[in-house]
């Protein structure tokens, strides 16, 4: 699609949050639904990716407007259903599951895995289970429970923006963290590249591995920022 519009402009539409208007004209998802945001700095945010398309539109580069319109058209209608496949994350986290050799990647998981996984101990009164290895180790029923509540509990907009972390992380806790503000961006990225670090610095990384991580880290960076702006 080609671009149409001049100006993109915030409309402040009281109890209904936020929406964009291109040329006064409101702003639809894909579903033909007004977008609608819950907080003006992301409604700015999303209006500035509109102001930064050039001669035609392209959805990689506008996604905080993506996610924008996966929370109102995917996420709101079957919001538990959604939080209940997210959760699931929890049943298998990457932090739970270690290396057993070398000593030395032993202690880099260690080292970036632990406060993660003791803060969410902390946090949400759970008991989470490590293992060496890759099989499969069952945590226990009422921290699943409780991890899954504290996913329920979040809005569309909000799952809207987890869904990249844990995705991309492969880690439901270390993405909780971020969301609630007890780890960094940074932190988080790093704690979930370990392995591919360690692998890197072993054997190098090619060409492909390399646009493959910086593409994860955009999807990465976009929900994080997505998250942040919803204040």
């Amino acid at each position: 699609m080609k671009r149409f519009w001049t100006e993109a402009d915030v409309t402040d539409l009281g109890d209904a949050g936020y929406g964009i208007a291109l040329d006064g004209r409101s702003v639809n998802t894909p579903g033909r639904v007004r977008l609608t945001v819950p907080s003006a700095p992301l409604a700015e945010a999303i209006a500035e990716e509109w102001r930064a398309v050039g001669e035609q539109i392209d959805p990689r580069a506008m996604p905080l407007t993506g996610l924008a319109n996966a929370a109102v058209d995917r996420i709101a209608p079957a919001a538990a259903d959604f939080a209940a496949g997210l959760a699931a994350y929890g049943e298998s986290d990457l932090l739970c599951y270690r290396a057993d050799s070398p000593a030395e990647l032993v202690a880099r998981q260690a080292a970036h895995w632990d406060p993660l996984l003791d803060w969410a101990r902390g946090r949400y009164g759970v008991q989470l289970e490590t293992v060496s290895g890759v099989m499969h180790r069952a945590q226990p029923q009422a921290t699943i429970a409780r991890l899954n509540g504290a996913v329920a509990e979040r809005s569309p907009y909000e799952l809207a923006g987890l869904y990249p972390l844990v995705s991309v992380s492969g880690s439901l806790i270390a993405s909780l963290a971020l969301l609630e503000g007890a780890a960094s961006r940074d932190a988080v990225w790093a704690a979930a590249q370990v392995d591919e670090d360690w692998q890197a610095e072993q054997w190098g990384e090619d060409d492909l591995a390399t646009k493959t991580r910086e593409a994860h880290r955009a999807e990465f960076d976009a929900g994080a920022r997505f998250l942040g702006l919803i204040g």
